[in-house]
């Protein structure tokens, strides 16, 4: 199967949003997400709009060790050409990091940064294949500043920045590496964070398809910030200190 994109988190969000805007642009999918039905009328969906295509799902839960194993083996065996890999499953936990379960973190450090790097390297053989092909990690904002209480969710967006910054270096020529670092967005993260009455989601949230559209556009740069309030952010947490920089988040988080 020519011309696939493999998107993980793809039942909601993000993951959703590029399904659609990569359909649109006539890329055959592979979508990964734990929830089966979710993505069953996802793929339903797309392939009523877009009967040309072809919409492939896998139910997988990249928690598990074997996950990886099994998307590649599914690869193998239906015979998919990749073009592209949108590694967006990811999750963060609000809180102090010593009273938030260790095992949601320890779950939260596999999905956001152990799985994204194994399927990230199981992939690049077959994005080295063909033509134009490319892989976008989603970061944040948050990869720019330390976060108190969340401590490890932006610690964890940090590596996928600096990950896909090397990457991007080390690949070019072969396979075009962005890491997407969108701010506040529309999606169940704030939900799924604890996160939905903090102030940072009371005072700027993109639309996910605003934020999916300028990560298309941009998926040859390194580094994507959409939104101009995002940009600004990110140079303003540059030029403070940083011990200013982490306060303020401690704030606007607590």
């Amino acid at each position: 199967m020519k011309n696939t994109v493999l998107i993980t988190g793809a039942s909601s969000g993000l993951g959703e949003e590029f399904a659609w805007q990569l359909a649109a642009q006539d890329y055959n999918l592979l979508l990964v997400a734990r929830r089966s039905e979710k993505l069953a009328l996802l793929a339903k969906k797309l392939t009523e709009k877009y009967p040309q295509l072809t919409v492939l799902v896998l139910s997988e839960d990249l928690n598990e060790s074997t996950a990886v194993e099994t998307i590649q083996t599914f690869i193998e065996a239906q015979n998919i050409r990749l073009v592209g890999l949108i590694n967006n499953a990811g999750f963060g936990a609000r809180g102090a990091f010593s009273e938030l379960p260790i095992v949601r973190q320890q779950q939260m450090l596999q999905v956001n940064i152990i799985a994204l790097t194994l399927l990230t390297h199981t992939l690049i053989t077959h994005l080295k294949r063909e033509k134009y092909s490319f892989i976008i990690n989603v970061a944040s904002t948050a990869a720019f500043q330390a976060g108190p209480h969340l401590a490890l969710y932006y610690a964890s967006k940090a590596f996928v920045l600096s990950f896909s910054e090397a990457l991007h270096e080390e690949l070019k020529g072969q396979v075009a590496v962005s890491a997407l670092c969108p701010g506040a967005t529309k999606t169940e993260f704030a939900d799924v964070a604890g996160m939905s009455d903090s102030l940072v989601f009371k005072l700027r949230v993109m639309d996910k398809d605003v934020v999916v559209k300028h990560a298309l556009k941009n998926r040859g740069k390194a580094i994507v910030i959409p939104g101009l309030m995002n940009k600004v952010a990110v140079i303003a947490v540059k030029l403070l200190p940083r011990f200013m920089s982490r306060k303020l988040a401690y704030q606007i988080q607590k």
